[in-house]
């Protein structure tokens, strides 16, 4: 409901949001590495999440967490 424009590649040509995406990323990392001691295992502090082996065998052999989502 609220008037907005999409900037494709925004963080490239846009100064204001290149500073949240950074401001995103570091929040983004913080809260994975407090996860990874919470929940070792997972690699979470290494991969951030991302589908990385060493995550994708953690899956495998402790199944998921409350903090894996369920659907992408």
């Amino acid at each position: 409901g609220y008037d907005h424009e999409a900037i494709v590649g925004g963080d490239a040509s846009c100064y204001v949001i290149a500073c949240a995406s950074i401001v995103a990323k570091v929040t983004r990392d913080r809260l994975m590495g407090a996860l990874a001691v919470r929940y070792p295992g997972y690699g979470w502090d290494r991969n951030m999440g991302y589908g990385a082996p060493a995550h994708l065998a953690g899956l495998r052999e402790r199944g998921v967490s409350p903090h894996h989502r369920g659907s992408f």
